[in-house]
């Protein structure tokens, strides 16, 4: 028995043809889609009275399609139409789409060459490809349409967003992160974002072939991590920090238990013994909230071998630091920050934001104890993303942090086509963290730093 709760089997006959529908290959006219999404919210509306609704999801998806082509059939008969067999196939599809996805945003959600997906209003939906953003041809119908798939997401995830909770900042189930705000706070009508996280995981030589890092850097990089220093990679917004963290943590040995403390759970670490922690907003009535201080402060008591912190955001950075210097190295972290040197000046304020009072030299000395590495990200003007450069922290001169920098990469202008050109140097210092990594018995070849480009 199927998804079908009424219908009497029935196919449209030549005598009730009273209008057809342009074919999809046709030029697409805005005035016949809005007829076509006239029609499919009228098919739509009445397959909801001959759908057995508690069937629908665990129903197979061969016979998912082929009651829903019934129904359709029957649906259009009714209506005395009849449409070409691709309009017929692009309704079938948007209106599984509307039932069990998020509507048309399920094309994007599938395409694997898509990252960020951003709907400003129901009719200007941008896309990421290839680290650029573009107007893609996805429309809602109207405002109304997008609320109604933005409460479909946030009811999916145990949140609700209306007029008394207008925000909400989640993820999916497949891991993708989004965000939504919706009048009376959005002026034109609600927002969406979606950040889209890939299913198989971006390896190191993922990073070596799109040119991120070379081969030289990727080996410091796995030998920093296996000596237990702490990290901290800094960047602005999409410039990889989440996907640069998850390549870092794949060093970490699998026989260490690890602790991930993340806002929105969004980090894919293959080890097996992974404990992933997650904040919770308050209630409507301003209650049950959990902090990612709270969390931190939790974790130190769960016997952790490294933590991994997705992103430092408040008073949650000094607990961070205090763990990084009470034995538990080895520690993981990103932050917002445009330069290595500002990402150790905002750790500062955010040390600051816990309210203990410390005095500011105490904090920076804290800081430089904690943190051995400040890796700068960035996403250039061609959509490609780079480390910048690689910084150890090295001590204090007088209330001053002090770093030294051992991997940069030099801009030099852009080709004919607009790309990026540059280079990667070494600047010809060793690191005092080589040390540790010789301790270890981490060997790197000997003329691993001296100076080139």
């Amino acid at each position: 028995m199927g998804i079908m709760s009424r219908i009497r089997e029935r196919t449209p006959s030549d005598r009730e043809v009273v209008a057809v529908l342009p074919q999809e290959k046709e030029a697409r006219d805005p005035r016949k889609d809005i007829a076509f999404n006239e029609l499919k919210g009228r098919i739509h509306f009445k397959l909801l009275n001959i759908l057995d609704l508690s069937r629908l999801a665990e129903a197979p998806e061969n016979l998912l399609q082929e009651d829903l082509r019934r129904g359709i059939d029957y649906i259009l008969t009714e209506e005395k139409l009849a449409l070409p067999f691709l309009e017929k196939e692009r309704l079938l599809k948007e209106i599984r789409d509307e039932l069990l996805g998020f509507g048309p945003l399920e094309p994007l959600l599938r395409d694997p060459n898509v990252g960020d997906i951003l709907v400003n209003g129901y009719d200007h939906v941008y896309v990421e490809h290839a680290g650029k953003l573009e107007l893609s041809t996805v429309r809602f119908n109207d405002n109304g349409h997008l609320l109604k798939i933005i409460e479909r997401i946030a009811a999916g995830v145990g949140r609700r967003i209306d007029e008394s909770s207008p925000m909400v900042d989640a993820r999916l189930p497949d891991g993708s992160r989004i965000n939504a705000i919706i009048p009376p706070l959005a002026l034109d009508g609600p927002a969406l974002s979606i950040r889209k996280f890939a299913k198989d995981p971006i390896k190191v030589h993922d990073l070596i072939r799109l040119g991120a890092i070379t081969p030289e850097m990727a080996q410091v990089l796995e030998g920093m991590v296996k000596a237990r220093l702490n990290i901290l990679i800094s960047g602005g917004t999409g410039t990889g920090k989440t996907t640069f963290l998850n390549v870092l943590s794949s060093y970490i040995p699998y026989d260490e238990r690890i602790i991930t403390i993340e806002d929105s759970a969004e980090l894919q670490l293959q080890q097996e013994h992974v404990v992933r922690l997650e904040t919770r907003p308050p209630n409507l009535e301003g209650l049950g909230e959990v902090t990612q201080r709270d969390l931190v402060r939790n974790a130190l008591r769960m016997r952790p071998e490294r933590i991994i912190v997705g992103e430092v955001r408040g008073g949650e950075a000094l607990d961070m630091l205090q763990a990084m210097n009470t034995g538990h190295d080895g520690s993981l972290a990103t932050i917002h920050a445009n330069s290595s040197r500002d990402a150790l000046t905002r750790l500062d304020t955010m040390v600051s934001m816990a309210g203990l009072n410390i005095p500011p030299l105490a904090i920076r000395h804290q800081i430089a104890a904690a943190i051995n590495v400040v890796i700068q990200l960035a996403r250039l003007s061609d959509g490609s993303r780079k480390m910048m450069n690689l910084h150890e922290v090295i001590g204090m001169e007088g209330d001053t942090i002090t770093m030294q920098e051992i991997f940069a990469y030099e801009l030099m202008g852009l080709t004919e086509d607009r790309r990026v050109r540059g280079q990667f140097v070494t600047t010809g210092i060793r690191p005092k963290f080589m040390k540790r990594l010789e301790a270890m018995g981490i060997k790197l070849p000997p003329n691993l730093f001296r100076e080139r480009t």
